[in-house]
């Protein structure tokens, strides 16, 4: 049986990372990107290759920018499942936010999504199956002071899944989100320990998420249940 291709972005650190390891160790074949760490990225798809004998190729380039995502489609020759992972962060308050810094947010987290995601239907399309699972935040349905561009962005990427699951359904292509809470991520580092252990006092489950777990539950929604589709589901511990 041929192996089945994924492509997900924004691999090369945290839950993207995570992510290739499960799936790699699924056997399934990867073609993974990220916007600037080549090395890491090189470093990864090798280890993956050799420890899982796996074909993973890998791009770098932003994927806010869809020249770069018909460059990146340019070398796939075909698709079973998309995994919209890549994202930035920024805090602080709304009114000294730039517009570049608005835009890339935005362009980062939700126009990408859609670049990779209009240029995988087709592969989908000819073969009447595909899963598309967006990796969102607690933020997109709640909002968080001092990150409204990243609220924003998370909260179209929820609507994004749910009008998109409708138009695919009847294709046999399921779209789900995963809205994670507070994860063990280079992202967090913007938090020092006081501010950390004051959210994990807020969480019932007492800690951070762990990357393998995302990716534990985006390989699960990936591999059974053709029914489920146009959910967020929520992974924070029971946080939100």
């Amino acid at each position: 049986m041929e192996k089945q291709h994924v492509l997900i972005t924004g691999a090369s650190r945290g839950i993207g990372r995570a992510i290739a390891e499960e799936f790699a160790k699924a056997g399934f074949d990867l073609t993974i990107t990220c916007i600037r760490s080549e090395y890491r990225l090189n470093e990864l798809a090798d280890n993956l290759k050799s420890q899982y004998g796996i074909s993973c190729t890998t791009f770098t380039g932003d994927l806010s920018d869809h020249n770069n995502v018909e460059r990146l489609f340019e070398r796939i020759d075909g698709l079973d499942i998309l995994i919209n992972n890549a994202g930035i962060s920024y805090t602080g308050l709304l009114q000294e936010m730039t517009f570049e810094d608005w835009d890339r947010v935005i362009g980062t987290n939700l126009s990408s999504a859609f670049y990779c995601t209009k240029l995988a239907i087709p592969y989908m399309l000819s073969k009447k199956s595909g899963k598309i699972i967006n990796v969102s935040s607690v933020w997109g349905e709640h909002g968080a002071s001092m990150e409204a561009a990243y609220s924003a962005s998370k909260g179209g990427l929820n609507a994004f899944t749910k009008a998109l699951a409708r138009e695919l359904a009847p294709s046999n292509i399921q779209v789900n989100a995963v809205a994670c809470g507070m994860m063990d991520t280079d992202m967090n580092n913007i938090y020092n320990k006081e501010d950390i252990d004051m959210i994990i006092d807020d969480i019932p489950a007492g800690r951070m998420g762990k990357p393998a777990e995302a990716a534990h539950l985006i390989l699960q929604l990936c591999t059974g249940n053709e029914y489920l589709t146009g959910q967020v589901i929520t992974l924070d511990g029971g946080w939100t």
